[in-house]
């Protein structure tokens, strides 16, 4: 199983915007470099990619919730 990292502090979000869908499901085919998800920092969102393939198993961290640098977000198998 795979951890996908905040890559800084901030609010992470599973989805591009409140009435979207979140960006991967469980059991959804992950590539290198598809978006799991957002950070927010000082109103600069920054993508949350894969760093390698997998099957998405589900998100750790809640949708909307503070997140520190290195807090797991995410596994994928």
């Amino acid at each position: 199983m795979t951890d996908i990292l905040s890559p800084l502090p901030g609010t992470f979000y599973q989805r591009p915007a409140p009435e979207e869908p979140p960006y991967q499901t469980k059991g959804a085919k992950v590539a290198v470099g598809d978006t799991i998800g957002l950070v927010e920092v000082m109103k600069t969102f920054i993508p949350v990619t894969a760093e390698t393939e997998g099957v998405f198993e589900g998100y750790e961290a809640e949708d909307a919730s503070p997140v520190t640098a290195g807090a797991v977000l995410a596994k994928l198998g």
